[in-house]
């Protein structure tokens, strides 16, 4: 094992503490012995940089030696032209990180890189395990007198929980399969050794993984490709061939790609990824998240239509659902708040004024277009509600004679626990008032939320028992650990609407 890691620790401080749930990470990997791996990597972490900006990390392989980059910060802040021509290899594996479990830190950012008795394993994670406690016991005990974790993440407990497979005599496939029936929660994982990439889901496939095929400059040859989304096969010109199932391990080599379900499948994925955090021209469920999107908001025009001038959207998330509610109800749709693409993080404060102006740092209203009209805002959902009640100010300082708010999602009432950031139970708004309480909270005229009949309606599946929606019913499909339950789930019960 050669590995080099070059790495500078920083410390990230944001604007405010964001308003919604924050993104869960990408994973991206690529096996392709003669292409620039390192380059194709991060170009698929470039197009996954939606799912995570506190770091970035690749891992590319050549049989045994390992070349590791990854720092704090953007992608493009963490590679440039030169370091990636100095990462050549047979197949590497990507990471760009928002941290759900452990701080942000460089020493958490990934690909995990550790030793094992058949060679380094560079790991990149997606999704949080319940069980992180137990497993870190079990895992130490296990490990080699010499190592010792030196991160605070779930991923590198994960990833030693397989080494320790391999260092027991297991070949990489059965030493992943061993590891996984330790883990509990959800996990999609992409994972580089000397002698092939992998790729895993959990049994419950609550993040998503895909599976895609990159055509190479001889038609006779071609290379496998996972991401977490589709959107990172389409910026490498690579063809989308199909999901990862639950419950399944992928293994790509020079003989091809094995498939074996190590687990037996219950399909769960997390819903918000098709609300709110996959990029809208990701594919998921057979149809791209832009066309899902637009039919929450024509199911939410149907379900609360409001006489109004105008229908906005909060940008970029809610624009779909606006044009969708917009078409149901006959409302013209309009721009009425412009953002500020170059906003994100920043070191330097805002000034007192700034800062009382709230969201005008990201979201600028157009007076011309608002003022003296009844405006329907469309947004995907509330989190807190600050975030809202600083828009909704906004809208009306611009003029606006009223102000309805639709949420194309039902009211957030739990946390998650499998990958995505959301507050404790006491801090979500919707756990702990009415609508009508949110609404006089927030300011609006109005406020209506989509049902859940109506948002799983609108996903055009059998039944929406194939769905992980716990944030919006409390019914959580993989058992949390009593524990790690009351650290979040704080309230005994959610007021009614």
């Amino acid at each position: 094992m050669n590995p080099v890691v070059d790495s500078d620790d920083c410390s990230l401080d944001l604007l405010e503490f964001p308003d919604k749930p924050e993104e869960a990470c990408g994973v991206f990997g690529i096996y392709g012995p003669g292409l620039e791996v390192a380059k194709l990597t991060y170009f698929g972490l470039y197009a996954l940089q939606h799912r995570g900006q506190e770091s970035a990390g690749i891992a590319t392989f050549t049989g045994a030696d390992v070349h590791l980059h990854k720092d704090m910060g953007l992608v493009s802040q963490v590679f440039d032209e030169s370091t990636l021509q100095h990462m050549g290899g047979t197949l590497a594996v990507g990471h760009t990180r928002y941290s759900t479990t452990g701080s942000s830190r460089i020493v958490n950012a990934q690909p995990v890189l550790v030793p094992t008795a058949l060679g380094p394993l560079a790991l990149a994670h997606n999704g949080n395990l319940v069980n992180t406690q137990a497993l870190r016991q079990t895992v130490v005990a296990q490990m080699p007198s010499q190592a010792s974790l030196i991160s605070t993440t779930d991923s590198e407990i994960m990833a030693w929980a397989i080494a320790n497979q391999v260092n027991a005599g297991l070949g990489w496939i059965d030493a992943s399969v061993n590891a996984m029936r330790q883990f509990q929660g959800a996990f999609s994982l992409v994972i580089g050794t000397p002698s092939g990439l992998m790729g895993i889901r959990d049994s419950h496939g609550v993040r998503p993984l895909v599976l895609g095929i990159l055509a190479g400059e001889n038609s006779s040859e071609s290379y496998y490709v996972l991401a977490s989304e589709t959107c990172a096969l389409d910026i490498i010109g690579a063809e989308y061939v199909r999901d990862v199932q639950p419950g399944e391990l992928v293994w790509i080599d020079d003989q091809g790609l094995k498939s074996h379900i190590w687990s037996p499948p219950e399909d769960k994925l997390c819903i918000f990824e098709m609300i709110y955090f996959a990029r809208p021209d990701s594919l998921m469920e057979g149809h791209t998240l832009y066309s899902y999107r637009q039919r929450l908001g024509q199911q939410l025009g149907q379900e609360s239509a409001v006489p109004a001038d105008l229908v906005i959207a909060v940008p970029d998330s809610g624009v779909p659902a606006a044009i969708g509610y917009s078409q149901a109800t006959g409302v013209p749709y309009a721009e009425g708040l412009i953002k500020n693409r170059y906003v994100g993080r920043t070191f330097i404060q805002p000034t007192q004024a700034m800062r009382e102006a709230g969201i005008r740092m990201k979201l600028n209203p157009l007076k011309d277009v608002l003022e003296g009209k009844r405006i329907v805002i469309v947004d995907d959902s509330i989190v807190r509600g600050t975030t809202s009640r600083k828009i909704v100010r906004a809208l009306r300082e611009a003029g606006a004679k009223e102000v309805h708010m639709r949420i194309s999602s039902p009211p957030v009432t739990h946390p998650c626990f499998y990958g995505i950031d959301t507050d404790n139970q006491d801090q979500l708004i919707a756990a702990t008032k009415t609508i009508a309480e949110i609404a006089a909270q927030i300011g609006v005229d109005s406020l209506s939320y989509l049902t859940w009949a109506g948002m799983i309606a609108a996903t055009k599946a059998q039944q929406g028992s194939q769905f992980c929606s716990a944030c919006f019913t409390g019914d959580y499909p993989i058992t949390i650990p009593d524990p790690v339950k009351r650290s979040k789930l704080v309230l005994e019960k959610s007021l009614a609407n």
